[in-house]
């Protein structure tokens, strides 16, 4: 048999078109008619492990499905190999906290929250009268009203590493990493050996005496911990685990004081996954000392974003089916896109090769080639080439539907009532969350806003707006809102969602929620720049925090400054922005643009406080060094913010003397991270100091020194890098390196 170039070309193409079918003809896969896959797929019900040993027993049939190897894995979980109403609340607090001395502010900040009435933990939290910071190891608490008088009370060490906390009266709650070391005696072994598992320590102390905080709860529980809630006096918390195999599997417990005082029953569905976790949610009274810790335990995906409404958890997570479906899909699209649209004749010989029981699969991928061969060599050049672009044109429009059914995100509802936990149904919906904002409960009914991306040779990206009542049965949609852009904030204010997308320009959308299954785009305003984080002044404004953009030499689009926008929304259908005000030059930041809870804001004060790292002048080459410096202030901006826009009314830096002036870097102690007032006083913390200015003037009251320690291990701090207008990425430090 002759063979000419052409011919050997268009065969390597079709072997490529091919070679992941050849792959999962050498896993010895049997041959059906119908869709492998579909053997992958679950009942979603919600079950209940009985013993460690049936999750062992599920994990294996599932590596066997997945046709993977499965292996004690480190932090990533299982591992694998082949084997071929919703409106914020930043408001004011009274002073409903028991200080033990008088003299307490009447009207203080609380911390910035998603919705109200449910706390998230920070580092940094007050009572109008006493500040709480952990800095480093340390717990610090300053009595700081009157400001003039603001003083350290008390320091207390931590054990671990404490990441952040929540306040109630005269309890305070701190959830640390830790790494639990113990001696076990694995199954049939011998000697007892030691065992490394990462834990969640939640201390719970009484602060009745700021003077002398005192340990009265120590829970321990397995897993690293995720995130935290407090709902008036119950705190929610979740831990999560990675699901090892390859040695006996360690079920969550929850301990105090190191004694186990609760084994979570664990839950699952059948739904395949390449990793898994147990994620433990627990909850107890912060100040009822004989209740026990009640928690349930759920096997599921990579925990990814968190929301907590007052009667409801909702943890998401992408999507991410095992390898093996997608080796199932591959053989399907052979069967289904390719084969019929070859020759009846060479159909004819594949499916009996694909049908007959004698023959190995290496046997019937001989036969199978030899088919296809045969065609390729007897077709003229123009059949070929035809041919070939209806293969193309058919296994895109397959795997773009193979996208589609997998661009989803799992969202799973978990009912909470007074520290009662029980689980309540599950979801999807396709796309991406961006963050928390992007889900809201109004009404007993869950909205979320999505990005859906498909890397396809035609790249599809677009928006949309999912409303799913409690069963989390989608009821409500709409899709496809601006084509080529996707979602960089989003806020949920009753029966609007106002969202941004960006690509060249900063679309603000105004959606219509107020009918639950049929949500609808009532207006759209168009201006340079994006916002990273809405948060509603009004009814009828709402402020935008992000970056200013600008059109470059190249074509595109190069960011700026940090840009605030207030935008007016009285008119739904026409929003207008009123204001604007840029800081600094290209690579200005924020950590408000990040984490919500560096966002201050009250309207009766006219009051906005925002943490800056502003990025000041064009970079200059320094010789001496031999790269290019740039400098960067670091500090707050204090902002008179009304219906008619932004005024600078001062700003506040914690850095002394030259820090000030020259170059310094990204990640200093002296770097303000959070402000919080009371009364008419101004406090901004950073890890090292507490800063009091009066809000009028913004004049320096007092500045009080916290205990930071600088690490031994890490002498220098890490530089900030930025990406100047000169086209290098500018250290804030004042070193910098070339862009490519």
């Amino acid at each position: 048999m002759k063979t000419t170039t052409s011919n050997k070309l268009l065969m390597v193409f079709a072997f490529l078109v091919l070679s992941i079918f050849i792959a999962s003809c050498g896993n010895k896969l049997p041959y059906e008619s119908k869709s492998q896959a579909s053997q992958l797929e679950s009942s979603q019900q919600l079950k209940k492990f009985s013993s460690a040993e049936e999750i062992e027993t599920y994990l294996k049939q599932g590596a066997v499905e997945s046709g993977t190897k499965q292996y004690y894995g480190g932090n990533g979980g299982i591992r694998t190999m082949m084997a071929t109403d919703s409106a914020p609340s930043m408001a004011k607090s009274s002073a409903e906290s028991s200080v033990s001395s008088g003299g307490s502010s009447s009207d203080y900040s609380s911390t910035n929250v998603q919705v109200a009435g449910v706390d998230e933990a920070d580092f940094v939290k007050n009572d109008g009268k006493y500040i709480y910071v952990i800095t480093q190891n340390k717990l610090v608490i300053t009595d700081a009203y009157p400001a003039e008088n603001a003083k350290i009370v008390s320091e207390t060490k931590l054990e671990s590493n404490p990441r952040n906390m929540l306040v109630n009266k005269d309890r305070l709650i701190i959830f640390s990493d830790d790494n639990d070391e113990s001696l076990k005696i694995y199954q049939y072994d011998f000697v007892p050996r030691p065992s490394y598992e990462p834990t969640t320590h939640v201390y719970v102390y009484d602060i009745s005496d700021r003077k002398n905080p005192k340990l009265a709860k120590d829970y321990e529980i397995d897993g690293y911990y995720y995130e935290s809630r407090m709902i008036g006096d119950y705190v929610y918390f979740i831990s999560t685990k990675n699901v090892y195999y390859g040695g006996p599997i360690i079920l969550p417990m929850i301990r105090e004081s190191s004694k186990i005082v609760a084994r979570p029953d664990v839950y699952y569905f059948d739904n395949p996954e390449e990793n898994y976790n147990f994620n433990t949610v627990a909850s107890f009274n912060v100040f009822d000392d004989n209740a026990k810790v009640n928690a349930k335990t759920f096997m599921m995906g990579y925990t990814g974003t968190l929301y907590v409404s007052e009667k409801n958890m909702y943890i998401a997570y992408q999507k991410n089916p095992p390898y093996r479906y997608w080796q199932m899909h591959d053989e399907d699209r052979f069967y289904q896109v390719v084969v019929p649209l070859l020759p009846s004749d060479v159909r004819s010989k594949i499916n009996g090769a694909k049908n007959d029981a004698s023959l190995s699969p290496s046997e019937k991928w001989d036969k199978i080639s030899s088919a296809m061969e045969d065609m390729y060599n007897q077709i003229d050049e123009s059949a070929k080439q035809d041919l070939i672009e209806k293969i193309e044109t058919g296994v895109e429009e397959y795997e773009t539907r193979l996208q589609v059914e997998q661009r989803k995100t799992i969202i799973h509802r978990i009912g909470i009532d007074n520290g009662a936990i029980e689980y309540g149904a599950k979801g999807e919906v396709p796309g991406y969350l961006l963050n928390q904002f992007s889900m809201d409960e109004n009404d007993g009914n869950l909205r979320v806003a999505t990005t859906f991306e498909i890397w396809a040779q035609k790249p599809v990206l677009y928006n949309n707006v999912f409303v799913l009542n409690e069963g989390m049965e989608t009821i409500g949609k709409l899709e496809a809102i601006a084509p080529d852009e996707r979602i960089y904030s989003t806020r949920f204010m009753g029966d609007r969602l106002y969202m941004v997308t960006f690509k060249r320009i900063d679309p603000l959308f105004v959606i219509d929620l107020s009918n639950p299954t049929n949500p609808e785009v009532l207006g759209e305003l168009k201006i340079p720049g994006y916002s990273d984080y809405l948060h509603p002044y009004d009814e009828t404004h709402i402020i935008g925090i992000g970056k200013e953009t600008d059109s470059n030499e190249w074509g595109g689009i190069s960011t700026k400054g940090l840009k605030f926008a207030l935008f007016d929304v009285s008119d739904v259908k026409n929003p207008k922005p009123i204001d604007t005000y840029v800081i600094g030059e290209s690579g200005t930041e924020s950590e408000a643009l990040r984490d919500h809870k560096a966002f201050l804001f009250d309207k009766e004060k006219n009051l906005l406080v925002i943490p800056v790292s502003e990025v000041k002048g064009k970079p200059t080459y320094d010789s001496r060094l031999g790269y290019y410096r740039q400098k960067l202030w670091q500090g707050a901006y204090v902002f008179t913010l009304n219906e008619n826009g932004f005024e600078v009314r001062g700003k506040i830096t914690h850095n002394e003397g030259d820090e000030q002036q020259d170059w310094y870097w990204y990640g200093s102690p002296n770097s303000v991270r959070r402000s919080l007032f009371m009364d008419n006083t101004l406090y901004t913390v950073s890890l090292g100091k507490i800063k009091a200015n009066n809000l009028d003037d913004v004049s320096e009251i007092t500045t009080v020194k916290l205990p930071y320690e600088k690490p031994q291990d890490y002498p220098y701090p890490v530089p900030y890098m930025a990406k100047g207008s000169e086209g290098v990425a500018v250290a804030s430090s004042g070193s910098a390196v070339a862009v490519e």
